[in-house]
Formats: C-alpha cells, sequence, structure tokens
C-alpha cells in the first residue's frame, strides 16, 4: 500500500512542477528543457519506486 502511495504522490508532484514551469515568464526553448528534464526526473523516480532499479 505504501508503495502506491508513494507513486501517487510522486505522480503528483511531477505534475505540479511541469505546471508551475508552465506559469514561468522564460522564452519557450527554456520551458521545454525544464520540462524534458522534469520528466526524466520523474520517470527515473517512478521507476524506482517500482524497484526496477
Amino acid at each position: 500500500m505504501s508503495i502506491l502511495i508513494s507513486l501517487l504522490i510522486t505522480f503528483l508532484v511531477i505534475v505540479l512542477v511541469l505546471y508551475l514551469i508552465g506559469m514561468l515568464p522564460i522564452d519557450g526553448r527554456a520551458k521545454q528543457i525544464a520540462r524534458i528534464v522534469v520528466i526524466i526526473i520523474g520517470v527515473v523516480s517512478l521507476l524506482r519506486y517500482l524497484a526496477v532499479f
């Protein structure tokens, strides 16, 4: 049960950070790079909770 909660919290944090990046007043290229970095970190952390690593 705690793995499910950890996965849910991680997913919500990723969505929140992506939303906040979208609100930043920076150019499109920097937003795109920031989104890619957040998604990569999020996928790695989700895979860690699923015991892939």
